[in-house]
């Protein structure tokens, strides 16, 4: 068996058609994907599998925002994180890449081949 795999990448988003449709657009090109509709539903999926990038929301109304920005920068720092908005006005400066919505899937896909040392395969 090949020790190498796909990239784990947790998509945290609270629009359905976003999270789904995102999912279908990285399963596609390789990627090995989790979802989560909220942070609490995020932690679970941290807690129980291996996460190479996150690509979350901001604003999300389960443990979004600055609480979530401030646990992602303490208990998962060594994950690399894009954080995804409509609109963004933090109480303070966000730590990780930020892009808006709407985004293309292909430039995102494009930027986490790029932050990973680990390639999906495609």
């Amino acid at each position: 068996m090949s020790t190498d795999h796909a990239a784990a990448i947790l998509i945290v988003e609270d629009e359905d058609a976003i999270r789904l449709t995102l999912r279908d657009y990285l399963r596609k090109r390789g990627f090995e994907v989790l979802v989560a509709s909220d942070g609490v539903g995020a932690i679970k999926q941290l807690l129980d599998h291996h996460v190479d990038f996150i690509i979350t929301d901001y604003r999300m109304e389960i443990l979004g925002g600055d609480y979530w920005i401030k646990f992602l920068q303490k208990f998962v720092s060594d994950v690399p994180v894009v954080i995804t908005s409509g609109f963004l006005r933090p109480e303070f400066d966000i730590p990780y890449h930020v892009i808006y919505k709407p985004y293309d899937y292909a430039d995102l896909a494009e930027y986490i081949r790029q932050q990973l040392p680990i390639s999906a395969d495609n």
